[in-house]
């Protein structure tokens, strides 16, 4: 199974995730906003962060979760590899980030998010789980 994949949308990107259940979906689709940002190859898991997210339905705690991320890339000036999600009951989550300090000497660039989008956002389970969600650039 793919963990994730790229579709078109007019002056955004849209993604879609994949995974054996919600935790391993939600693992993909952090790695695909940083290879949308950077190429996660090039990113050293050096360090750490955990956050906790609660949301009020599996869509909300995507857009939180994903927004989360762009947090801590802003906030901290870093680019993240490794993600760990465990998703509890009551839609809440808990997730252990790893990545390094920007360098763009030793960092590709690639394209920059300005947002998360709740347009056309989704969480499929079927046996396994799929996510979609487009991000604004």
């Amino acid at each position: 199974m793919k963990k994730y994949e790229y579709f078109e949308v007019t002056a955004d990107i849209g993604l879609k995730a994949y995974g054996k259940d919600i935790n391993e979906a939600f693992e993909n689709a952090g790695l695909a906003i940083f290879n949308i940002i950077s190429d996660t190859d090039n990113i050293d898991a050096t360090k750490e962060i955990s956050f906790e997210v609660t949301s009020e339905d599996d869509v909300s705690l995507l857009y939180d979760y994903l927004e989360e991320l762009l947090f801590y890339h802003e906030v901290e000036f870093m680019l993240f590899s490794q993600f760990h999600v465990e998703v509890g009951d009551g839609y809440s989550l808990k997730a252990t980030i790893r990545g390094e300090e920007i360098n763009w000497d030793k960092h590709e660039r690639k394209t920059e998010i300005k947002a998360i989008t709740f347009h056309e956002m989704y969480v499929k389970r079927n046996g396994h789980v799929e996510l979609q969600a487009i991000v604004d650039l």
